[in-house]
């Protein structure tokens, strides 16, 4: 038994092979694009769910809100364990969850069991959004690092333009709850695809001994003294405040104010966002490793600026009256914003302890859903209630905007790549 032990404890030490890294990669990035499919089911559907339940905007925004309340609460939580425990088998069993609650959504006969399967779908999500990227990191050295974290986050314009285009594709055809069933059972077979994934130890590709493993409290404090985990963190609340709220009410946006069809709608932001998302995603995390070499914080910078052009595309995009320049504007948004997926997260890992990096992840993933996502959603419903979606969707310019100063603004604090280590208590 001691022996067995002791050969699995040596699997699990080495570093990954090539192969095995590359694997890890795929099916992680797969998953996420399921991930993605699943979210944004909900904003391609959104009119015919309203529509059965006799749900107002503010009600609507309330189903994105309780996602990610429940997602960023339990995402601390999920991180925490993503650094104590297996994680191929913390991996699989949140895939499993999310998949069955998405499935639940379709199930569900009135707005409060609707509000519970999305509740739901967010405690599968936490235990996975958190454990992956560190993995990765683990699997990759770090100069690699933003690339192969861009390849992992292009599965977020794919599957948002996944769930955009087959949920209003499926909703058209036969029904919302249809769609729903579509974009879960797949989940199911990945979370057993999950458990085969590596298991290398913590910081496998990092150099220098391992660092102690904090207890919550230490972990937290050190990471609220660390710089530039604070302004990675920070632009990317800004950021996904804005974009949470946009991807929800985007697609009834074009429906109601711009004349499309539900099916209409969901393909054109299918096609802005694979196209914009991807390239930008893929752009950015190869000039992200490029700039980072040649000067600590050059991946940052780059998404600063990023950040700073995104904002007037999408000013253009609640404003365009013609289909052209609606299309070229949020092409345009779309490129920019994610230029910073795989730069931005890379800073995190790059610069956090290898023994808390899920844990960075899950303070990281509150902090960005708690002051952004998940208000947005109800603040734009209630300001279209107010005055239109249009108005609502103009002013997610100025968070964007923001964003992009205190990434450069916060340039100051990249004088070094030292994560700062804290006490094991």
């Amino acid at each position: 038994m001691r022996s067995g032990r002791s050969t699995v404890a040596a699997l699990v030490s080495t570093a990954p092979t090539r192969r095995q890294a590359y694997f890890g990669l795929g099916v992680l990035s797969v998953i996420n694009l399921l991930n993605y499919l699943d979210r944004y089911i909900l904003p391609s559907v959104m009119t015919r769910v309203q529509h059965a339940f006799q749900l107002t905007n503010a009600q609507g925004g309330l189903l994105a809100t309780t996602f990610m309340a429940v997602y960023m609460v339990a995402s601390p939580v999920g991180g925490y364990l993503g650094d104590r425990m297996p994680r191929r088998f913390l991996i699989a069993g949140a895939v499993a969850i999310w998949s069955l609650a998405t499935i639940g959504s379709g199930l569900a006969a009135s707005f409060a069991m609707l509000l519970v399967a999305r509740a739901m779908t967010g405690v599968g999500e936490a235990g996975y959004g958190t454990v992956a990227p560190p993995l990765i990191s683990d699997l990759f050295k770090k100069e690699h690092r933003s690339r192969m974290l861009a390849y992992f986050y292009t599965a977020m314009p794919l599957g948002a333009a996944l769930g955009f285009t087959l949920g209003g594709e499926i909703g058209e055809r036969h029904s919302w709850q249809m769609a729903f069933y579509v974009g879960g059972a797949p989940g199911l077979l990945l979370a057993v695809a999950a458990l085969f994934l590596p298991e290398p130890k913590r910081g496998a590709m990092d150099e220098g001994p391992p660092t102690p493993q904090p207890a919550f409290a230490a972990g937290f404090k050190a990471l609220i003294t660390n710089p530039p985990f604070l302004v990675a963190t920070a632009g990317l609340t800004l950021m996904t405040f804005s974009i949470g709220g946009l991807s929800m009410w985007m697609p009834k946006f074009l429906e109601i104010e711009r004349g499309f069809a539900s099916s209409e709608a969901g393909h054109f932001l299918g096609v802005t966002t694979v196209i914009g998302g991807l390239v930008g995603t893929l752009v950015g995390g190869r000039l992200g490793d490029l700039l980072e070499r040649r000067k600590v914080g050059g991946s940052v910078m780059m998404s600063g600026a990023g950040l700073l052009l995104a904002a007037p595309m999408m000013v253009g995009a609640a404003l365009a009256t013609s289909r052209p320049m609606l299309w070229a504007c949020l092409l345009g948004a779309q490129f920019f914003i994610f230029l910073n997926n795989g730069p931005l997260n890379a800073t995190i890992v790059n610069h956090v302890p290898t023994s808390m990096r899920a844990f960075a992840f899950g303070v990281n993933v509150f902090t960005i859903h708690a002051l952004g996502d998940a208000a947005s959603p109800t603040v734009i419903g209630l300001i279209s209630d107010k005055s239109s979606l249009a108005t609502a969707i103009l002013l997610n310019a100025v968070p964007v905007a923001l964003g992009g100063f205190v990434l450069l603004a916060g340039l100051r604090f990249f004088t070094h790549t030292a994560a700062p280590t804290p006490a094991k208590t």
